[in-house]
């Protein structure tokens, strides 16, 4: 019998921990003006959203043949606090929150609403620097945010590390 992995490097992967939360994304058909002087912002002050972006001005590709979206994400808590909600309330809640916060927003085509069970780390697998050598023949390396922090300098950090064991491997 093949095991992938043994019970110290099982315990190690179960200690991390992540944080929850929901996405929501609002399309709109082409055309449609979302009129506000800002292409994302955090949300201090509101216990469901965190952070609210105009998708398409953020990633600067306006064009007038593609309709702009809005991407919703909500706060830890609210994630945390509404897990295991039926998605149609969850969205639901989003919406009336986003109301309250962009009133002149126009209806959507359509949404989605995505929940992220694991968003970001809150406590990185621990004693591994970027990654962890589960086996060796053949070659099975895991890494990623999980081993560092949830950011950008994380995931190179992780990349980094793996790139090395790989190359140690070699």
């Amino acid at each position: 019998v093949f095991t992938v992995i043994n019970e110290s490097q099982k315990q190690q992967l179960e200690s991390a921990s992540y944080s929850s939360r929901y996405a929501l994304g609002l399309f709109y058909e082409a055309g449609t003006q979302i009129d506000v002087p800002w292409a994302a912002q955090y949300i201090t002050d509101n216990p469901c959203i965190r952070f609210i972006s105009i998708d398409n001005k953020k990633r600067n590709i306006e064009s007038p043949e593609i309709g702009p979206s809005v991407v919703v994400h909500t706060t830890v808590t609210f994630g945390s606090q509404h897990l295991d909600s039926d998605p149609a309330e969850v969205q639901q809640l989003i919406l009336s929150h986003l109301e309250s916060v962009m009133p002149s927003l126009p209806k959507p085509a359509s949404i989605k609403c995505q929940k992220w069970r694991y968003s970001q780390v809150t406590k990185a697998v621990p004693n591994c620097l970027g990654q962890m050598i589960l086996h060796t023949q053949p070659l099975l390396i895991c890494g990623g945010d999980g081993f560092t922090r949830s950011n950008f300098d994380g995931c190179i950090d992780s990349a980094m590390s793996l790139a090395e064991a790989v190359k140690s491997h070699l």
